[in-house]
C-alpha cells in the first residue's frame, strides 16, 4: 500500500531499465505522488472518476530521465505518452479539464487549443499518427455523446450554488425569493434555507467548541454534530435538486428557440422573454436576478449550452435540417461557429 507499492517496481526495473524492459501493471496504485523516471508511457485500461485523476495518473510518466546506453551515449527521455484505447473517454477528459482550467473563458475551442499545445493529441488515421486540432477533438468528443449524457450536464450539481453565502444572499433578497416561490416546488424555500443556515451556525459553534477543547467533544455533542451535519446535508441537497430541476427546463427553451447566433442571455432578456416564462415559469428579470446572486454558475452554463448546440447541429443535420450559423451563442457570450471558423 502507498509508497511501499513502489518497492517491487524498483526491484524489477533494477539498475539498467534498458536491459530489464519491464512493464508495471497496477490496480489503482502508483497513480499519484510517485516518480519512476524510467517509465516512458502509460496505458489507460480503466475509467477514471475525473479528469484530475486521469491526468494525475498520466503525469506519472512525465518525470525526466537520463541513462547511458550500451554504446556509452547518454539517452535523454524527452517524450512520454498516454495510450488510450477509449477515444471518446480520453477526449471528453481533455475537453472537460481544459474547461475547468479557465471556466470564465467563453470559447471552448480556444481553451482546448491552448491545452493541447502542451499536451498534443495524436490519432491513427489508417496510415500514420496525425496530430488532432481543437476543432476536430471537440467534434470527436461530441460525436460520442448521447442525448442522455448531454441532458445530465443540465442535472449537474456544478450548475447551481447552494453554499451558505449564496443561500444567505438569496434569502436576503425578497424579490428573488418571491420569484422562486411562484414555482410550486419552491413554496417552502424560505423555511428550508433558514433551517440550513441555522444548522450551519450550530455546526460551526460545535466545531469551535471542539477547537477550544483540544479537538474533543462530549459523546452527546459528537452525536449532535453528526446529526446536524447529516440533516443539513440532506436539506441542502433538496434545495440543490429543486434548482437543478428548474435548470433542466432551459434546454427545452433552447430547442424551441430559433435564435442560435445570439447569447442565451440576450434571447431570454430581449428576443423571446415570453417563451422563456412559458417554459420555465420565471420571467427573464427574475432569472437574471438569480444569476446575479450566483445561484446559477454562468461559466458552467456556457459549457452546457455549447455542448447542447453542437449536439443539436449533428442531430438536425442527420434529419436533413441545417441550422448552422456564422456565430454560435453560448449563455453570456457569442463565438464563431466552429464549423465556419477559419484556422
Amino acid at each position: 500500500m502507498g509508497d511501499r507499492a513502489l518497492i517491487p517496481v524498483n526491484n524489477a526495473i533494477g539498475n539498467n531499465p534498458l536491459a530489464t524492459k519491464s512493464i508495471t501493471l497496477s490496480c489503482g496504485k502508483l497513480m499519484t505522488g510517485v516518480s519512476v523516471p524510467a517509465w516512458t508511457g502509460i496505458f489507460m485500461l480503466r475509467n477514471c472518476a475525473s479528469p484530475e485523476t486521469y491526468f494525475q495518473a498520466g503525469f506519472r510518466v512525465q518525470t525526466p530521465w537520463t541513462v547511458r546506453g550500451d554504446d556509452g551515449v547518454n539517452i535523454i527521455k524527452n517524450q512520454c505518452y498516454i495510450f488510450d484505447f477509449a477515444p471518446n473517454r480520453a477526449l471528453r477528459q481533455i475537453a472537460d479539464y481544459a474547461h475547468k482550467l479557465n471556466p470564465k473563458e467563453g470559447n471552448p475551442e480556444s481553451k482546448v487549443s491552448e491545452f493541447i499545445a502542451f499536451l498534443p493529441v495524436l490519432a491513427y488515421d489508417g496510415s500514420a499518427m496525425q496530430q488532432v486540432d481543437a476543432k476536430l477533438l471537440l467534434d470527436m468528443a461530441m460525436s460520442g455523446t448521447t442525448a442522455t449524457l448531454l441532458a445530465r450536464r443540465w442535472q449537474s450539481a456544478l450548475l447551481v450554488n447552494v453554499d451558505d453565502f449564496t443561500l444567505q444572499n438569496l434569502m436576503k433578497n425578497q424579490d428573488a425569493m418571491d420569484a422562486l416561490m411562484k414555482i410550486e416546488e419552491f413554496r417552502s424555500l424560505n423555511d428550508d434555507i433558514e433551517v440550513v443556515i441555522n444548522r450551519s451556525e450550530k455546526i460551526k459553534g460545535l466545531k469551535e467548541k471542539a477547537k477550544d477543547n483540544d479537538g474533543e467533544l462530549s459523546k452527546k455533542d459528537k452525536k449532535t454534530l453528526t446529526d446536524e451535519e447529516k440533516e443539513q446535508k440532506s436539506l441542502r441537497k433538496q434545495i440543490q435538486d429543486k434548482l437543478i430541476k428548474f435548470a433542466t427546463r432551459i434546454p427545452i427553451f433552447m430547442y424551441l428557440s430559433d435564435f442560435r447566433e445570439h447569447s442565451l442571455k440576450d434571447v431570454i432578456q430581449e428576443l423571446e422573454p415570453e417563451l422563456f416564462t412559458k417554459v420555465t415559469g420565471l420571467t427573464q428579470k427574475d432569472f437574471q436576478l438569480l444569476v446575479s446572486l450566483n445561484v446559477f454558475d454562468e461559466s458552467v452554463m456556457n459549457d452546457a449550452v455549447y455542448k447542447f448546440k453542437r449536439y443539436e447541429d449533428a442531430s438536425l443535420e442527420y434529419t436533413g435540417i441545417d441550422k448552422k450559423t456564422a456565430y454560435l451563442g453560448l449563455y453570456n457570450t457569442v463565438i464563431k461557429h466552429p464549423i465556419n471558423a477559419t484556422p
